[in-house]
């Protein structure tokens, strides 16, 4: 026989008519709770069997129970932050944890605080006014790869990957491919992400004899943009024989892109993606990529998050969260202009 659900906060709250917020303070002891709605919630909590989670009692004294996401606003077309928001909800429901979508203009005339016990900032951008006002308020943050150099203070934690070997690693499936004249998309200065890659790309140029070509491209640039950005590469660069492709979902758009100027993926120039995405295994042919492993990568800015709220990981927690490089049909064989 399978054992009986174990009890949840939004159980007690529904059972006493409160809102799960109000709910937490009750069974806390803080906020502004009246004795007879928290006498309601506690016997309610006393009737369920409810027992109070360990993180989310601790979760800044247990005053909200709930951590907030701050995102690029890139992330209403992006297959990557879509999943890796979904790594974080999975991992914070399993604490019994609420999670909150935080307006990225964070420092743009926002006149109410931050309703959450810890922030989540995926990507941090350079420029963006609000990160520095994020770190000097106080609240518990973590975040996925390393801020930029112009912000000041340090993370409570960050969970981070090696894209400048990942890209090296990608230059040795395009050695097969035998292309000469490599192009990177992407926006420079953007994140960390984008000056690992810029650095890797440089690199691997560099021990290959090749003159790199970086074609500026913005960080949340739309579909687009990516398309003339592309067109644009190649009118200035017709000899270029390979792409990497950095903004999430791009390779797509360049894809499409070569096909319309008469261009062959395997004959006369290939593709490569710095980021995994569900259609590139479909596409003909299929586009070797990085898989950044976006709802792993969530679960562990999560994990890392409710540790360091609960006081199981010590503030500068630095973590290294694996990434790979798939090899697909896009650099399976030589370019048929260097056979």
């Amino acid at each position: 026989m399978q054992e009986p659900r174990r009890a949840r906060l939004i159980d007690v709250a529904r059972r006493a008519g409160v809102g799960k917020t109000t709910a937490s303070d009750a069974l806390s002891g803080g906020g502004r709770v009246s004795s007879a709605t928290r006498d309601a919630v506690l016997a309610a909590a006393s009737e369920l069997g409810y027992s109070v989670n360990t993180a989310a009692r601790h979760l800044r004294g247990g005053a909200i129970g709930t951590i907030g996401i701050v995102l690029p606003e890139v992330v209403s077309r992006s297959s990557y932050y879509m999943a890796f928001t979904f790594g974080i909800v999975t991992s914070a429901a399993a604490h019994d944890i609420d999670v909150t979508i935080v307006s990225p203009s964070l420092s743009s005339g926002r006149s109410r605080p931050i309703r959450a016990d810890g922030l989540i900032i995926g990507d941090p951008l350079s420029g963006d006014p609000g990160l520095q006002s994020v770190m000097g308020s106080g609240i518990p943050v973590v975040t996925q790869e390393h801020l930029p150099d112009e912000v000041a203070g340090t993370p409570d934690g960050v969970v981070w990957s090696s894209h400048e070997a990942a890209m090296l690693r990608l230059f040795d499936e395009v050695d097969v491919t035998g292309a000469q004249h490599p192009a990177l998309l992407v926006a420079p200065d953007a994140t960390d992400w984008s000056r690992q890659l810029v650095s890797g790309f440089r690199k691997g140029s560099a021990t290959r004899g090749l003159d790199p070509v970086i074609a500026p491209i913005s960080f949340e640039a739309p579909w687009p943009a990516v398309r003339e950005a592309t067109e644009l590469l190649l009118q200035q660069h017709p000899e270029t024989d390979v792409i990497f492709c950095g903004p999430d979902s791009s390779a797509i758009e360049v894809v499409a892109v070569l096909g319309r100027l008469g261009r062959t993926i395997g004959e006369d120039i290939t593709v490569v993606s710095c980021v995994d995405h569900p259609s590139l295994p479909f596409l003909t042919p299929s586009i070797t990529s990085i898989d950044l492993r976006p709802r792993d990568s969530g679960v562990a800015c999560a994990e890392l998050l409710i540790d360091l709220l609960d006081g199981r990981a010590t503030k500068g927690t630095d973590v290294e969260f694996p990434i790979s490089v798939v090899a697909r049909d896009s650099t399976a064989r030589a370019l048929q202009v260097h056979a």
